[in-house]
């Protein structure tokens, strides 16, 4: 029954089936043909949500929504932009910048993707960047959201493996940032080949410093979020019920960009996000039920195990495993089918639960820019209005160069720990 539960998803998937109803339906449907007791899925569903931490993830989606909306993301570009100057390639640089520095606050990929690529995907554009090129970058910067904290994808693996989600995000730092360094090298060269950006029209004529105060709120924000947590003031949701407080009061106070009316809406908007995130974490932990009921995880575990006495070797195809799984399905999907497979493995080889989520975050984040299924693609080519076959060929340096940073964090796993060591978490 294992082969028919993992077989009927992926035919569902071939056929266009949305995941979370690929996920739920082969699920239910083996519980049903398997007499595993159909009545289990309604309490299994319930239990799927009813977990503190995961109260984070409407929370941080919600105020990813708030900051975006308040002009955060704009003003932070323009800053970006008054700071590096007038240079060849500077949007792509701006653009990858910006893109690490949003994650820290929305922590979701393709809010991320959209919050900038709205601003910056028509100004590339004007600026003769190639629509494909421009797409193709933020899509891959955008992805550096579920890394950097505050990210909802750790948020889930701390939930699942009973780790320390305060320590997940500090280990994020380090791996978070070397993802965006991987992506400003082939964005600086690509774009000085090209000649993209040689002429740059003036977008206004702020000084750096206005530009600084204009975007002073926006960029202390992730320190408030993460001071906070890091300091043991206050857990990941409570940090999220502050960052939603904060994206309020700057919304309605400071800037006031908001009114009743475009924050009712905004409430619709983050609910639908946060519904469609839900419904994928209580179908695909069905889904995770079914096949560890039926024992089907616990076989392909020893199989993996057996297939190789290195750690390294192991190491190895275990990312080719989430690589590829990865470029066909979503993270949280991943998260709930691969994990309860590599956890044993972990503990065969006696790998840190801490740096191995992080590596695993990080090889997700290649797969949410990878085509075929790469969300954050279809977010920005739609922006661009250009077809997702049109950044096929773009994104390959960006997918090698962000292949290479995940090399360096399977291969030293100080990179992920030193902050939490230095925090004294570890």
């Amino acid at each position: 029954m294992g082969v028919v539960l993992f077989g009927s998803f992926f035919i569902l998937l071939v056929l266009g089936v949305p995941i979370a109803v690929a996920i739920g339906l082969s699920a239910i449907a083996v519980i049903w043909a398997a007499n595993l007791g159909i009545t289990v899925v309604s309490p299994n569903f319930y239990s799927g949500i009813a977990k503190f931490p995961l109260l984070a993830i409407p929370l941080f989606i919600l105020a990813g929504f708030l900051f975006e909306r308040c002009g955060i993301s704009e003003r932070l570009v323009t800053f970006a932009d008054k700071l590096v100057g007038r240079k060849e390639g500077a949007l792509a640089l701006i653009a990858v910048g910006v893109c690490v520095f949003f994650g820290g606050i929305s922590g979701s990929g393709p809010a991320d993707a959209a919050a900038i690529g709205a601003i910056l995907i028509p100004a590339m554009m004007a600026e003769n960047y190639g629509g494909g090129f421009a797409a193709g970058l933020i899509a891959a910067g955008g992805s550096t959201a579920i890394i950097v904290p505050p990210s909802i994808a750790l948020i889930i693996y701390g939930a699942l493996t009973n780790t320390s989600i305060t320590t997940l995000f500090a280990a994020g730092v380090a791996p978070g940032f070397l993802a965006g360094l991987s992506l400003l090298i082939p964005a600086y060269l690509i774009s000085r080949h090209k000649g993209y950006g040689k002429v740059r029209a003036e977008i206004d004529d702020l000084s750096l410093w206005q530009a600084f105060k204009q975007s002073f709120f926006g960029l202390i924000a992730p320190g408030i979020i993460l001071g906070g947590l890091y300091g043991g003031i206050f857990t990941p949701t409570e940090a999220a019920v502050v960052a939603v407080v904060y994206g309020v009061f700057l919304g309605f106070v400071v800037y006031r960009t908001l009114t009743l009316k475009l924050f009712y809406e905004l409430l619709v908007d983050a609910s639908i996000a946060s519904a469609i995130v839900m419904i994928i974490v209580t179908l695909a932990g069905l889904f995770s039920w079914a096949a560890n009921t039926l024992g089907t995880l616990d076989a392909i575990a020893k199989y993996l195990i057996k297939l190789s006495t290195s750690p390294l070797v192991a190491l190895f195809f275990v990312n080719v495993i989430l690589f590829i799984a990865g470029m066909m399905i979503d993270a949280i999907s991943i998260y709930y089918i691969f994990l309860p497979i590599f956890l044993p493995v972990m503990a065969k080889y006696h790998w840190d639960p801490i740096w191995f989520g992080v590596m695993m975050t990080l090889n997700l984040a290649i797969g949410q820019f990878t085509p075929p299924v790469a969300v954050n693609l279809y977010v920005t080519t739609h922006l661009a209005d250009i077809s997702i076959e049109e950044t096929f060929r773009e994104v390959i340096p960006f997918v090698l160069s962000m292949l290479l940073a995940l090399l360096l964090v399977a291969l030293f796993p100080e990179i992920s720990l030193i902050v939490p060591r230095l925090l004294k978490m570890m």
